[in-house]
Protein backbone atom coordinates (compact mmCIF):
# COMPACT_ATOMS: atom_id res chain seq x y z
CA UNK A 1 0.00 0.00 0.00
CA UNK A 2 1.18 3.69 -1.13
CA UNK A 3 1.84 6.22 1.87
CA UNK A 4 -0.16 9.08 1.92
CA UNK A 5 1.47 12.49 0.95
CA UNK A 6 1.41 14.96 3.15
CA UNK A 7 -0.49 17.61 2.56
CA UNK A 8 2.35 20.45 3.17
CA UNK A 9 4.44 17.94 0.47
CA UNK A 10 1.67 19.49 -2.11
CA UNK A 11 1.81 22.66 -0.89
CA UNK A 12 5.71 22.58 -1.47
CA UNK A 13 5.66 21.04 -5.03
CA UNK A 14 3.07 23.86 -5.78
CA UNK A 15 4.93 26.02 -4.13
CA UNK A 16 8.33 25.22 -6.11
CA UNK A 17 6.31 24.94 -9.57
CA UNK A 18 4.74 28.62 -8.89
CA UNK A 19 8.82 29.72 -8.61
CA UNK A 20 9.42 27.96 -12.17
CA UNK A 21 6.73 29.58 -13.56
CA UNK A 22 7.81 33.31 -12.37
CA UNK A 23 11.10 32.89 -13.16
CA UNK A 24 10.57 31.77 -16.89
CA UNK A 25 8.15 34.81 -17.24
CA UNK A 26 10.98 37.43 -15.65
CA UNK A 27 13.37 35.58 -18.41
CA UNK A 28 10.51 36.19 -20.90
CA UNK A 29 9.89 39.59 -19.99
CA UNK A 30 13.82 40.25 -20.05
CA UNK A 31 14.15 38.73 -23.22
CA UNK A 32 11.29 40.60 -24.93
CA UNK A 33 12.50 43.82 -23.75
CA UNK A 34 16.29 42.85 -25.44
CA UNK A 35 14.58 41.78 -28.73
CA UNK A 36 12.38 45.43 -28.67
CA UNK A 37 15.00 47.29 -28.58
CA UNK A 38 17.40 45.39 -31.00
CA UNK A 39 14.10 45.71 -33.30
CA UNK A 40 14.33 49.65 -32.51
CA UNK A 41 17.64 49.75 -33.64
CA UNK A 42 17.11 47.93 -37.05
CA UNK A 43 13.93 50.42 -37.68
CA UNK A 44 16.15 53.63 -36.61
CA UNK A 45 19.29 52.58 -38.74
CA UNK A 46 17.59 50.56 -41.22
CA UNK A 47 14.76 52.20 -42.28
CA UNK A 48 12.36 49.83 -42.24
CA UNK A 49 9.28 48.99 -40.50
CA UNK A 50 9.02 47.71 -37.40
CA UNK A 51 7.67 44.49 -39.04
CA UNK A 52 10.69 44.05 -41.26
CA UNK A 53 12.71 44.77 -38.36
CA UNK A 54 11.53 41.65 -36.89
CA UNK A 55 12.06 39.96 -39.64
CA UNK A 56 15.34 40.70 -40.58
CA UNK A 57 16.59 39.30 -36.09
CA UNK A 58 14.61 36.19 -37.26
CA UNK A 59 16.79 35.84 -40.37
CA UNK A 60 20.00 36.63 -38.99
CA UNK A 61 19.32 34.25 -36.12
CA UNK A 62 18.63 31.36 -38.47
CA UNK A 63 21.25 32.42 -40.91
CA UNK A 64 23.62 32.59 -37.73
CA UNK A 65 22.26 29.59 -36.05
CA UNK A 66 22.68 32.32 -33.22
CA UNK A 67 19.19 32.33 -31.17
CA UNK A 68 17.22 35.62 -31.56
CA UNK A 69 17.72 36.50 -28.16
CA UNK A 70 21.65 36.64 -28.65
CA UNK A 71 21.32 38.47 -31.94
CA UNK A 72 19.07 40.77 -30.30
CA UNK A 73 21.94 40.98 -27.65
CA UNK A 74 24.99 41.46 -30.26
CA UNK A 75 23.30 44.46 -31.73
CA UNK A 76 22.85 46.13 -28.50
CA UNK A 77 26.14 45.69 -27.78
CA UNK A 78 26.85 47.02 -31.00
CA UNK A 79 24.81 50.39 -30.43
CA UNK A 80 26.95 50.75 -27.57
CA UNK A 81 30.64 49.80 -28.57
CA UNK A 82 30.36 50.10 -32.33
CA UNK A 83 32.15 46.75 -32.57
CA UNK A 84 29.67 43.33 -33.98
CA UNK A 85 31.38 40.01 -34.71
CA UNK A 86 31.83 40.12 -38.87
CA UNK A 87 29.62 37.17 -39.35
CA UNK A 88 26.49 38.75 -37.97
CA UNK A 89 27.30 42.15 -39.75
CA UNK A 90 27.44 40.43 -43.27
CA UNK A 91 23.77 38.60 -42.28
CA UNK A 92 22.39 42.07 -40.76
CA UNK A 93 23.57 43.53 -44.33
CA UNK A 94 22.32 40.97 -46.17
CA UNK A 95 18.78 40.81 -44.49
CA UNK A 96 18.79 44.57 -44.55
CA UNK A 97 19.25 44.49 -48.43
CA UNK A 98 16.38 42.40 -48.70
CA UNK A 99 13.92 44.01 -46.50
CA UNK A 100 15.26 47.84 -46.16
CA UNK A 101 16.48 50.70 -48.32
CA UNK A 102 19.79 50.97 -47.02
CA UNK A 103 23.06 49.72 -45.75
CA UNK A 104 24.00 49.80 -42.39
CA UNK A 105 25.90 53.63 -41.04
CA UNK A 106 29.55 52.85 -41.34
CA UNK A 107 29.80 49.65 -43.36
CA UNK A 108 32.13 49.98 -47.25
CA UNK A 109 30.20 50.53 -50.07
CA UNK A 110 30.47 48.08 -52.81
Amino acid sequence: MATPRNPSDDDADRVFQLQEQVDQLKEAVTSHAVVDQAIGMVVALGRVSPDQGWAVLKEVSQHTNIKLRNVAELILVWGRSGSMPPEIRAELEDALDRHGPTQIPGSTAD
